[in-house]
């Protein structure tokens, strides 16, 4: 009896290696339920670098204005310059090792599974530096020393059960954000679901005379006070300390967040520099009899703009 001619899914063009294919889409897996899971991407600042372990963010103060004398001679003014540098992290990986006998054996395919998982972890780790940045930010002084710059602010004694607790700290950081002449555009709220739905309860917050948007029946709510409100479970309320995969490779990351309620910001206050993007590797390895795949980036993130996040706090403010 002649052997079969096998049709080779994995193939490119009927040669090459028999998994070329799955490993693409494999890839494409990991990537879409990274961008399906990250929340953080549009809402700060992102360059992207093709080598070093650094990127500069220059940071300039405001032009200073005089009345003129006639006959002096003007000199000019000083703008004080200053500088935000963010350091690229170590790489960030996410492997799994699959074992061809229990594929073998599986009755359901598992590749799927585990790249979601591993483009979601990716992501979360993601936002949730990147969300730690942010209350850093809010905890950090001002950047040039003029009396018209401003460091970042925290609103004390805020319920994180009560909906419109929160919503009156969200108008009083709409306040501080126009008083520190913050951008009114792209301004967000970050919450986790108990005080996103503790907001969808209050009936002030969907009122329409306070320009509240949402509905109490669906249990949603989008803007108060012209800020858009981001639920997501990566908002730290731990002591993170450093060393852990929370806080990345180095002390940047860590803090006291137990106390943390909400952060508001604009983009403007944090930045994240992208060395390597989110990439896939994979191998056959004969010796194991299995194929490791592995999900990656090298990132970094820091504080650009201070004066742009604001953290509310469950605990009343502490006076010396």
């Amino acid at each position: 009896m002649a052997d079969a001619t096998v049709s080779r899914l994995g193939q490119v063009n009927g040669s090459g290696e028999v998994d070329e294919l799955f490993l693409k889409v494999f890839s494409g897996e990991v990537l879409t339920s990274f961008q399906k899971k990250q929340v953080m991407m549009d809402k700060h600042q992102v360059r992207t670098i093709t080598n070093g372990r650094s990127a500069q963010f220059p940071v300039m103060g405001r032009a200073s204005a005089e009345y003129h004398t006639p006959g002096t001679e003007i000199t000019g003014g000083t703008v004080k310059h200053a500088e935000r540098v963010i350091t690229i992290d170590d790489l960030l990986i996410s492997p799994t090792f699959i074992a061809n006998i229990d594929e073998a054996k599986n009755h359901y395919d598992v590749r799927s599974v585990y790249s979601t998982e591993m483009g979601q972890k990716l992501a979360n780790t993601m936002d949730q530096h990147v969300l730690q940045m942010g209350i850093q930010a809010a905890r950090e002084s001002k950047t040039i020393d003029d009396p018209d710059q401003f460091g970042g602010s925290q609103i004390f004694d805020v319920s994180a059960t009560d909906g419109d607790s929160l919503a009156e700290a969200m108008f009083d950081s709409a306040q501080i954000f126009d008083e520190k002449d913050v951008a009114e555009d792209d301004r967000y709220f970050f919450v986790r679901p108990e005080q996103f739905y503790a907001l969808a309860r209050s009936t002030k917050v969907l009122n329409r005379d306070w320009g509240g948007e949402g509905s109490y029946a669906g249990g949603d709510v989008i803007r108060v006070a012209g800020i858009t409100i981001v639920k997501t479970n990566n908002l730290p309320k731990t002591n993170v300390e450093a060393g852990t995969l929370q806080s990345g490779t180095n002390a940047k990351y860590s803090g006291d967040f137990s106390s943390s309620v909400g952060l508001m910001m604009h983009p403007s206050a944090v930045g994240t520099v992208k060395l390597m993007d989110l990439g896939m590797e994979g191998e056959y390895q004969i010796n194991k009899q299995g194929t490791l795949m592995v999900a990656k980036y090298a990132v970094g993130h820091g504080i650009l703009r201070p004066e742009a996040a604001i953290e509310l706090l469950g605990r009343p403010s502490v006076t010396t």
